[in-house]
């Protein structure tokens, strides 16, 4: 049978050893070993959602973080270039229109 989870918070201890560094002195054979240091680390426990929900949560943070390092434009600079894309854009159209009407023109004069 496959266990339930429970909906009570349950806590993990983790436990991280590290060794002092070793001395450059000769150690005779006959020296005890050294114990290492023990350090307690508790940490809360997932649950089930809580694990599904994790890349979603830190996705969203990770956006905001950036979103808050963006550097937004003024509203005048907003305005500048909104003005120059609609400028580009006009000039562009009047470009391709007259392009359009002189080809057709040069057609006409073939086909006669």
């Amino acid at each position: 049978m496959a266990k339930k989870a429970s909906s009570k918070t349950e806590t993990v201890t983790r436990i991280a050893a590290s060794d002092d560094k070793p001395s450059k002195a000769k150690k005779s054979a006959k020296a005890p070993a050294k114990t290492a240091k023990v350090k307690v680390v508790k940490q809360k426990r997932q649950t089930r959602v809580g694990k599904l929900l994790s890349p979603v949560t830190g996705y969203f943070k990770g956006a905001w973080f950036e979103l808050r390092q963006v550097h937004w434009p003024s509203r005048s600079a907003t305005w500048g270039l909104t003005g120059a894309v609609l400028a580009f854009s006009a000039f562009f159209v009047v470009f391709i229109l007259l392009l359009d009407a002189g080809y057709k023109y040069v057609f006409e004069l073939i086909l006669k």
